[in-house]
């Protein structure tokens, strides 16, 4: 049941299924989700899918329906991006990593991250639990796991097999290794349908106290495309601002506009006046200080090329390119590679 609160909680947050009757849309997944945890026998999983998909949700309310009151004693997770993408500088932030680190300096660190990454995987992975036939493992954005992890993981997920299930989270399949992919049960998710959000967006309308019209519902859904988090940040946004108006179209406008403000209007600026060397600084504190996905910046970037008002020319050129390499992320490319290539060509 959702309840009044004000625009000081974040939705995204807030609004978060616990339960797996809870998600909206992916139907065929979550159901299938369900029976597992009714049965209580879970196999390795792979959710894959689009950014903000509702992979995480499902698995964190998975996780809820097995465990309940035990949820933080046999539920684990990584984002692996924070392994390999921020490195040792996370690590030693992370409290859970400080008695295996044995320090909280980054340049006294001698292992390898791979190494740490193993080390940390092994010693959560063989400890059986205390209250539950077998703990789960969640890892997050997968996909940036180099291959000697990928081998390592899948050792560890066949040796570990009676204490331990991992469930991978990915939006770019094609970059994990075959038998890496062929240890777990596969689960698509994609964004949701205009029908279902529309009517999630009237639930919170109502739950929360503000009027939406109908067309700032429908601008709402071409701004956000299924994505729920995108729909709820920009809804939450354009609330403060309407200062208790009825929200329509130029409210959802406004909000959309204020999200493409900031790094990514910076990144699309220096790369037209062919700045590289503060794209490349830009392209970083998104990747790595930000968290974004390769995916996601070349999103915002290609909302950002179309309303820049140039020629129309112009607009399509670069818009071309930026399907390209979008297409090369989805090929097991590197994403920084990838935006760095585009950034210099549109320079030209």
């Amino acid at each position: 049941m959702i309840t009044q609160a004000s625009t000081k909680d974040l939705w995204t947050v807030k609004y978060r299924p616990s339960r797996l009757e809870e998600i909206i849309g992916n139907e065929e997944s979550v159901n299938t989700l369900h029976r597992l945890a009714l049965s209580r026998n879970v196999p390795h999983l792979l959710l894959y899918g689009p950014a903000n998909s509702g992979k995480a949700t499902a698995a964190f309310a998975l996780a809820h329906e097995l465990y309940g009151e035990g949820f933080e004693r046999n539920f684990t997770y990584f984002n692996a991006s924070d392994f390999f993408d921020k490195g040792k500088s996370y690590l030693i932030r992370d409290k859970r990593f400080t008695r295996i680190l044995g320090t909280d300096d980054p340049r006294k660190i001698q292992k390898s991250v791979i190494s740490i990454f193993k080390e940390i995987i092994n010693e959560y992975a063989s400890v059986a639990p205390i209250d539950s036939d077998y703990k789960v493992i969640f890892i997050d954005s997968s996909e940036t796991l180099d291959v000697n992890a990928q081998h390592a993981l899948r050792r560890m997920m066949e040796k570990y097999t009676a204490t331990c299930r991992f469930i991978l989270s990915t939006t770019q399949p094609s970059r994990l290794i075959a038998p890496l992919r062929s240890r777990g049960l596969q689960l698509f998710f994609r964004h949701v349908s205009d029908e279902k959000l529309g009517n999630f967006i009237k639930r919170i309308s109502e739950n929360e106290g503000f009027p939406v019209t109908e067309d700032g519902i429908q601008a709402l859904l071409y701004h956000s495309r299924g994505n729920v988090a995108v729909s709820l940040d920009t809804l939450q946004v354009a609330v403060i601002l309407s200062h208790g108006e009825p929200i329509g179209t130029q409210a959802i406008y406004d909000a959309a506009v204020r999200e493409e403000v900031g790094e990514i209007r910076s990144l699309f600026e220096a790369a037209t006046v062919g700045n590289m060397m503060e794209a490349r600084k830009i392209i970083d504190r998104m990747l790595i200080d930000n968290g974004f996905t390769g995916y996601e910046i070349l999103e915002r970037l290609h909302r950002t090329v179309v309303g820049s008002g140039e020629p129309e020319h112009r607009i399509a050129r670069w818009t071309i390119k930026i399907a390209d390499a979008n297409f090369k992320m989805m090929q097991a490319a590197n994403d920084r590679i990838q935006l760095e290539a585009l950034v210099a060509d549109l320079c030209n």
